[in-house]
């Protein structure tokens, strides 16, 4: 009996104690870990876009995501650890209500998705159209006295501009930043950039734009623009 004690219990006894004290202060720091709860704002992804089509809701807000975890875990969660994504496959023009869960958010495996807010997301969609447009200028400032302004020429005088189609066919024209021609006398070559008010709308390509003001003499004509 005493060899067996002294073979079985004994044997490495110090490194036996050692692990016995590690495998208990590990129990302890797993069952003093409380659990916690993380908000984390991250914005909506949206995935497998169709073809020519196109998001026309202006307003798409960020997504709430609430994870529920070990609390050592939840104070080392990144951001960027974290996101949402819907898949856009067969979409169609048109409003379509999308509901947000659990199963859209990825995560770290070691928590739990506790709450998504919103819990739904309400879009309109339309097809994508590209036109052209004129260019309209904004000439500003104060003419020298007796002149008036001839003609202008814009260089381009159209821009191509894209985006959801009925926001597209709603836009008349681009306009320019305004162009201070202030002291001009006879002609003076402005390079500025041109702009449409929707901001669904984009601007393909946009490159600078040259406004070139001729000035005439028009005695008695309005010294201010």
């Amino acid at each position: 009996m005493k060899d067996f004690f002294r073979r079985h219990v004994l044997h490495n006894f110090s490194l036996k104690l050692i692990s016995l004290a590690f495998a208990v202060g590990l129990w302890l720091a797993v069952a003093q870990d409380h659990t916690a709860i993380v908000p984390v704002e991250v914005p909506i992804e949206f995935r497998n876009i169709p073809e020519n089509l196109e998001i026309s809701s202006e307003h798409i807000p960020q997504a709430q995501i609430r994870l529920r975890g070990p609390e050592r875990l939840v104070r080392r969660l990144q951001r960027s650890d974290v996101d949402l994504q819907i898949d856009l496959t067969g979409t169609k023009p048109g409003e379509r209500t999308f509901d947000l869960t659990s199963q859209q958010v990825h995560h770290p495996y070691d928590l739990e998705v506790d709450l998504v807010v919103p819990s739904q997301l309400h879009l309109m969609f339309d097809t994508r159209l590209t036109r052209q447009v004129d260019i309209h200028p904004r000439v500003v400032g104060t003419f020298a006295a007796g002149y008036g302004i001839g003609r202008i020429v814009i260089d381009p005088p159209a821009i191509n501009i894209t985006g959801p189609s009925k926001r597209v066919e709603a836009v008349e024209n681009a306009i320019t930043d305004p162009v201070d021609v202030t002291g001009t006398m006879e002609r003076g070559t402005f390079v500025t950039h041109a702009y449409v008010s929707d901001p669904m709308v984009q601007v393909v390509d946009p490159a600078p734009i040259r406004v070139t003001v001729i000035m005439e003499k028009q005695p008695g004509a309005s010294q201010t623009h």
